[in-house]
């Protein structure tokens, strides 16, 4: 037998107060769950951009590796190699007078294009799976003044440079000093090579 009395609002007030309560709880419980998943979440993506990057990979070879030759005269010269599950991605950068950069880059801008402007740059905490940040250099798809981005393949440049290039290459150019040009090349490569020790 209900003992409420007419008009009396205390049973509807001790529902209220007990389903604002399991709402509290679950709102907590959801909130607890998205803040260890986030956490999961980013240890992970840090391990993996952390991870495989394997030791030994020095500009020379990595030049051998992607088939393309570095100028004599270049300065600055970086290189790394980080081992995927799919693929494998190699990392050369360097710097040129700005002068010569161009006249390097040239011949690798396959015909009837041309190196473009970066006019959506990535956010400043961009990190890629296979970062330039690896060789302590800022990732170029960040970068705004005196940037430009293209890409080449083996069957759509006639370069002696690029004589025995073996993968498609993106290449950023950028001038961060006046008269100083710095080259990034990235470029997707088939696993299983082994940087020497």
């Amino acid at each position: 037998m209900d003992n409420a009395r007419p008009g009396d609002t205390r049973p509807k007030r001790r529902l209220l107060v007990a389903a604002a309560g399991l709402v509290g709880v679950v709102v907590v419980a959801v909130g607890a769950f998205y803040l260890l998943a986030d956490t999961w979440l980013s240890d992970s993506v840090k391990e993996e951009k952390e991870c495989c990057w394997e030791a030994g990979a020095t500009p020379a070879w990595m030049s051998e590796q992607i088939g393309l030759r570095v100028p004599e005269n270049a300065a600055d010269r970086r290189a790394g190699y980080k081992a995927g599950e799919r693929y494998d991605t190699g990392l050369l950068s360097f710097t040129l007078p700005t002068r010569e950069a161009k006249a390097y880059l040239a011949p690798l801008t396959p015909k009837g294009a041309r190196m473009i402007p970066n006019m959506e740059p990535e956010p400043a905490n961009y990190r890629p799976a296979a970062g330039f940040t690896h060789l302590g250099l800022p990732e170029p798809e960040t970068l705004v003044d005196g940037i430009l981005t293209g890409g080449f393949c083996p069957d759509n440049v006639d370069s002696p440079d690029a004589e025995h290039l073996a993968y498609c290459v993106k290449v950023f150019s950028h001038e961060y000093a006046p008269g100083t040009t710095r080259i990034y090349l990235r470029s997707t490569i088939e696993p299983g090579l082994t940087p020497p020790r």
